[in-house]
């Protein structure tokens, strides 16, 4: 995933992330992905309308006077739920804490169904606090759409902050696209998840006042069992524009390679800006490349400056294709989603489309015969690849993105379960040091 930069914001605005990518229930940042901060100016149903949000507590006590609809767990609970947070239940691990897979069942609290959980935990002396673990909870806990993960509950007991989702059982789109093991993701899979991530998208800025995530990036996007793509991690979402504002002055904060440049450039923000978080990942489904890779040559590191200007190129366009995808595709059809993309990254915000436009556009695409969706090109069925714990195979057309690396340990015993497969960590990336970046309001 691309490094992480951010910068604080006013008091009562929500603090960026040290580190965004994902982990468990999807994008959670990362110690690979750190944030650094700056200083800029100021501050349902997939055919519903998301409300506002009107009750929003300010603090941690505001959330226990007024816990609202989610469950709330005890420390107890979440412990007996993860076998006492034991190695091997492991998921991730990031700025915000680790997050590891649990059940709650009748053994962790008296008649509860058996339900399987990722929970975020977050380290109290980690980078993160109550803001970023309070945004998790105003949004999620408040929205409800088939493309956004699920948040069940909550621990707010002494110092201890845990969120507990639902579990995605594919992990990240990161994983699936980026795979260590011999398997990739096909294009009618890629064009379903496009489709649903947008659909996620556009629910959020079609909200009464729109919400815009600003961390869209493929270790944010998970996927269930089925791979329904649902969007996960919202503490850098921020409530958009309303009436007559154009865009929120905000302080920058993100995912480099992800974020729209005038956003960057200004702490300008609008709905324009996820659309070009939502081309970045349309390009990497598109090309099978990572939007930064310090693995490339110079002038390939940054994915949208080296890929943009061949998009409208039909045959240069077709050289840097995913090799991977060959022969699932009609050149027409990969033209017209190498078209979406090129809009989506236009330097112009006003040139990009909105997301409602996207998931018309995506819906196109998506093959008519529900056999031709399978999940993975692989010779026995799927592989979920973070419970692949020991696999040494390469796929033989591992991508140079892919090349083995000096070995290691990312401080882990033996016995817990290996950086590459976790479900919710980020790829290292560049760090973009915002405080270069001067902020113009």
């Amino acid at each position: 995933m691309g490094s992480c930069f951010s910068i604080e914001e006013d008091e009562l605005d929500i603090r960026p992330h040290n580190k965004p990518v994902g982990h468990g229930v999807g994008g959670y940042p990362t110690r690979s992905n750190p944030v650094i901060p700056q200083n800029t100016d100021l501050y349902a149903h997939e055919t519903e309308k998301a409300s506002s949000i009107v009750v929003i507590p300010k603090n941690v006590k505001d959330l226990r006077q007024n816990p609202g609809d989610l469950a709330i767990f005890t420390y107890e609970e979440m412990k007996l739920s993860t076998k006492h947070f034991r190695p091997d239940k492991v998921l991730g691990e990031g700025g915000f804490g680790i997050v590891y897979k649990g059940v709650i069942d009748e053994h962790v609290r008296t008649g509860y169904k058996t339900t399987y959980v990722a929970i975020k935990e977050l380290d109290p002396e980690g980078l993160q606090g109550d803001r970023e673990w309070l945004a998790e909870v105003n949004y999620l806990g408040q929205l409800r759409h088939p493309n956004l993960v699920k948040l069940i509950g909550y621990c707010c007991e002494d110092y201890h902050r845990l969120l507990v989702y639902e579990y995605m059982a594919s992990g990240s789109l990161e994983k699936h696209l980026f795979p260590r093991v011999c398997a990739t993701l096909t294009w009618s899979r890629r064009m379903r998840i496009a489709l649903d991530a947008a659909k996620g998208l556009a629910f959020l800025h079609g909200a009464e006042r729109p919400i815009i995530y600003r961390d869209f990036k493929t270790s944010n996007i998970l996927l269930d069992a089925e791979f329904n793509a649902k969007l996960s991690d919202f503490g850098l979402a921020k409530d958009g524009p309303m009436g007559d504002q154009t865009h929120v002055s905000t302080r920058v904060m993100g995912t480099y390679g992800y974020a729209a440049p005038e956003y960057v450039m200004t702490g300008h923000l609008t709905a324009r800006s996820d659309v070009y978080g939502f081309g970045v990942v349309l390009l990497e489904m598109f090309i099978g490349r990572r939007a930064m890779d310090k693995n490339k040559p110079s002038r390939e590191h940054n994915l949208v400056e080296f890929a943009r200007p061949l998009l409208n190129h039909g045959k240069k366009l077709f050289r840097i294709m995913d090799p991977r995808l060959e022969g699932q595709y009609s050149s027409k059809t990969a033209l017209k989603v190498a078209n979406l993309a090129y809009q989506c990254l236009s330097q112009n915000p006003k040139g990009r489309p909105v997301m409602s436009q996207v998931v018309e556009i995506l819906e196109a695409f998506q093959p008519q015969d529900k056999g031709e969706e399978a999940i993975l090109m692989t010779g026995s069925g799927s592989v979920t690849l973070y419970e692949a714990k020991a696999n040494p195979l390469k796929c033989e057309s591992a991508r140079e993105d892919d090349a083995p690396k000096s070995k290691q340990t990312n401080g882990r015993s033996k016995s817990e379960v290996p950086k590459e497969c976790d479900l919710y960590s980020p790829s290292p990336d560049l760090v973009l040091d915002v405080g270069s970046v001067s902020s113009r309001s």
